[in-house]
């Protein structure tokens, strides 16, 4: 046993040694008696505050440091103590006087100007932390915390750029900062220097072999640039390091939502809510999940406990106004529809695509791409182009988009890659999503002058490669759909930049000069509530495929589940379209037309049962809704052969569908609504030349709805009109087409050539041969 010195000096130093070689319980213990024998001895008050400091005790510390205070109110070591364990307990405001004090005490206190710097950042009040790390340097130029803390600041302060020097500062200073390596890493990420990133996070590592933040960051940058296997392997080391990390949870799941193992994301994003069961947004994505599995029930479930957690989250909302579109239940589509208004008002966010089939508002459109658009690319991105003018032997044009594969895009858009102008155009495709081996798909590498696969490639590394190319006019035809890329067109990559045809309305962000359109989608009175300027085609906006063939055989009305006789109504549209006022006036058409049917398509068991529900609550035999299901292309048109009259939507428009109908030979009605994404089967059946099916209110709709439903001779004369009209009316010439767009895309150029800013113009039949000749 070990004799303890009577004297409290020499207790006092015994105790200040065994704390030093860090054995902390006998340290305390002993200034523990030293402050027995003196309760305003300032050495043991200050050295037991330290150690309570050390072990995260703060309540303990603060109460060790006001006691010394009251021994010297002088001591500029004693209020930056007490001012530490006010940090540690988040009591910020009340820290910050207490460095104020030690500074006032000691001028050339390096330290304490540091750490009320720190204190000063965390209270959000950035420039005044900046001046006092600035003060810990020029007290002590090679105080590699403060350079560090400058950096953090400059980084908060979206001044990413400037804080990497502050960083290489501190790590000049101190080679072995690991913290200053990860700061630094995250300060390249931020600007979009994915790549360099890569190193400083592997220094931190190699200096830090525990540092799971590191290994998550590292994670995030492999993430970004497309290498998602390798960002797995990094949150897994980062988990093994610290099983309790739900970032790393959270990271993990969405890395594998995007490499479709949904399973897996499900397991991860439940490892994350059993440590953090009420986590709105790993709720949220939890939610997102299940509807891609067609797990309805528990999406629902998820996407209310996130809303129960958190009634703001963005992400839940938007994810069960989808849902509820989707599956039809039109009880939880209400309350969303109240909600909306509100919810924008406050700078909320719903999917842009979600709120279309809700609300046709064309201020609450705007906020919402707007609100949408910030959160898709939320940091400031350096743009690539900057005002360099060159000029290409041809106009180089580079079709960007997610759906050049056997997708709606790729039906409409093939024929016109095809038929481009190649002596004035060279036409690029860039393709986002996945490569399903179809025909479409080949045909379409087959009609690019140049294919680009980029999956696998960062947005940045994308927008690199369209900009070196030199490309003239970047053409987005993915807008705010699955797979779409807004990163890409946020750098900049074309001096030139299109929304088209993918999203019917404004992406809501500066990052695009122009939308395509016509003057029924989109009038000229709209340009208001578009942050792209609009550009009228003559005839239609709506690209079409004369080239898409039907299948000779139509089925029977047996193979479809049809009844043998009577008027089939019917309405391809997705589900989600289906609003409950359209289906009123639908349940109202069967009830007057004996022995109608509504034939429906649906590949969703639970909005067929929700629709069926709808059908008896209006007093309609629910067998007389009858659903289609997913077929080829070539069979899918064929058997419209076997419908009467086409049904359009409100507030969506049937847009493809639309085209689908009008290809096969089946007449559409439709109500021309307020918005492009409602105006949309207008502009088509004008382009065709059939007007008269084209109603301006709902009542008009259901009225001539009813009236070619009971007219056989004139739904007949309909008939063959439209045959005819297929091959002699604008829509389908896609020769015609392809000029129109082609004196859009000229008329841009030339606007760019002179130096002019982008313009809203429209494109008249005549201004073909104009645009030949430049």
């Amino acid at each position: 046993m070990h004799t303890l010195p009577s004297n409290p000096l020499q207790v006092f130093q015994h105790a200040v040694g065994l704390h030093d070689g860090g054995r902390l319980p006998e340290a305390e213990r002993l200034y523990r008696a030293v402050l027995k024998t003196d309760e305003r001895h300032f050495g043991a008050l200050c050295r037991l505050g330290v150690l309570q400091l050390q072990q995260r005790r703060f309540d303990e510390a603060e109460r060790s440091f006001r006691r010394a205070v009251k021994v010297d109110k002088n001591s500029a070591e004693a209020h930056q103590f007490l001012a530490s364990a006010l940090t540690g307990l988040e009591r910020f405001e009340e820290a910050v006087r207490s460095y104020q004090k030690a500074v006032a005490i000691r001028p050339a206190f390096a330290e304490a100007y540091n750490n009320l710097g720190y204190a000063l950042q965390v209270l959000g009040r950035l420039d005044e932390a900046m001046v006092q790390y600035k003060k810990a340097i020029a007290i002590r130029r090679d105080y590699p915390e403060a350079h560090n803390n400058i950096g953090n600041a400059l980084h908060l302060l979206d001044r990413s750029e400037e804080a990497i020097a502050y960083y290489q500062n501190a790590l000049e200073i101190r080679p072995d900062y690991a913290e200053a390596y990860w700061n630094l890493g995250t300060a390249l990420r931020a600007i979009g220097q994915l790549e360099e990133a890569i190193a400083p996070y592997q220094k931190a590592i190699a200096i830090r072999p525990d540092y799971h933040e590191a290994h998550n960051s590292l994670g995030n940058t492999f993430w970004h640039l497309s290498r998602r296997e390798e960002a797995i392997a990094q949150y897994k080391k980062a988990l093994a390091i610290k099983p309790d990390y739900v970032r790393a949870h959270i990271n993990c799941g969405d890395v594998l939502a995007e490499l479709d193992r949904y399973e897996a994301a499900i397991v991860a994003y439940d490892a994350a809510l059993a440590l953090r069961p009420n986590d709105a947004e790993v709720l949220a994505k939890r939610g997102d999940i299940f509807v891609l599995l067609r797990r309805y029930a528990e999406a629902f479930a998820s996407f209310e406990a996130a809303l129960s957690a958190d009634p703001d989250n963005d992400r839940a909302f938007s994810g069960l106004a989808g849902c509820a579109n989707t599956a039809c239940d039109w009880t939880r589509t209400a309350s969303v529809d109240r909600e909306l208004p509100a919810r924008i008002a406050k700078d909320r966010f719903i999917h842009p695509f979600a709120f279309l089939g809700y609300n046709s508002d064309p201020t609450l459109q705007l906020a919402c791409a707007e609100r949408y658009a910030r959160n898709q690319v939320p940091v400031r991105l350096t743009p690539l182009w900057t005002n360099r003018t060159w000029r290409n032997p041809k106009i180089k044009i580079a079709y960007v988009c997610t759906g050049f594969h056997t997708h709606p895009t790729a039906h409409l858009m093939t024929e016109l890659i095809e038929v481009h102008d190649r002596s004035r155009f060279e036409i690029l495709g860039v393709s986002l999503g996945p490569d399903d081996k179809s025909e479409f798909r080949a045909r379409l590498i087959r009609a690019f002058d140049q294919f680009y696969d980029v999956r696998g490639k960062s947005d940045r590394e994308v927008a690199k490669q369209l900009y070196e190319m030199q490309v003239d006019i970047a053409v987005d035809c993915s807008g705010y759909i699955s797979d779409a890329r807004p990163g890409i067109f946020a750098l900049r990559p074309a001096p030139i930049q299109v929304n088209y045809l993918a999203y019917p309305g404004t992406l809501g962000t500066n990052s695009f000069d122009y939308v395509i359109a016509d003057p029924t989608v989109l009038p000229f009175d709209q340009q208001p509530f578009y942050t792209e300027k609009i550009v009228h085609l003559p005839d239609c906006y709506q690209p079409n495929d004369s080239k898409r063939a039907i299948a000779v055989r139509t089925p029977t009305r047996e193979d479809a589940g049809l009844p043998a006789s009577g008027f089939v109504f019917c309405c391809f549209n997705n589900n989600y379209k289906i609003t409950a006022p359209i289906f009123d006036i639908w349940m109202r058409l069967l009830n007057d037309v004996e022995d109608s049917v509504l034939w429906l398509f649906s590949d969703r068991e639970l909005a067929e049962s929700n629709l069926r529900r709808e059908a008896a609550a209006r007093g309609i035999d629910p067998l007389r809704l009858v659903f289609a299901h997913r077929v080829p292309l070539e069979n899918h048109l064929a058997r419209h052969r076997l419908a009467d009259l086409f049904l359009d939507t409100l507030p969506y428009n049937a847009h493809t569908t639309t085209s689908d109908a009008l290809w096969a030979g089946l007449p559409v009605v439709t109500c021309c609504g307020q918005s492009f994404a409602g105006r949309v089967a207008a502009s088509l059946l004008r382009a065709i030349g059939m007007p008269e099916l084209v109603t301006n209110d709902l009542e008009s709709y259901e009225k001539l709805a009813l009236q070619l439903a009971s007219a056989p001779l004139l739904l007949k004369d309909l008939r063959n009109r439209l045959r005819r009209n297929r091959l002699s009316c604008p829509l389908f010439d896609t020769d015609r087409y392809r000029r129109n767009i082609e004196t859009a895309y000229y008329t841009m150029w030339k606007r760019w050539q002179s130096n002019q800013a982008p313009a809203s113009f429209a494109v008249k039949v005549d201004e073909e041969n104009s645009s030949r000749s430049g």
